[in-house]
């Protein structure tokens, strides 16, 4: 499991920690806090909003990685 982790947050060598990947996952487990933290309490939680803001983020990360995979270190 540590390596699954590792590897999402990482750069092409799987050694470099990359912000944006790191800041990309925070964002989803806030995200899915907050849905939970709803569901426990009682409070109502717009699941389509949160799908589109999801997908935004989601879409937004992809294209940052791609946009800067070139910068990245690469393997040894």
């Amino acid at each position: 499991m540590r390596n699954f982790f590792k590897h999402i947050l990482t750069g092409k060598d799987n050694i470099t920690y990359d912000l944006g990947r790191i800041l990309w996952a925070i964002a989803f487990a806030i995200g899915i806090s907050l849905a939970t933290f709803c569901a426990f309490a009682g409070k109502p939680f717009d699941f389509q909003n949160y799908g589109l803001g999801v997908s935004a983020l989601l879409v937004a990360g992809g294209a940052a990685l791609k946009l800067k995979e070139n910068t990245e270190p690469s393997d040894k």
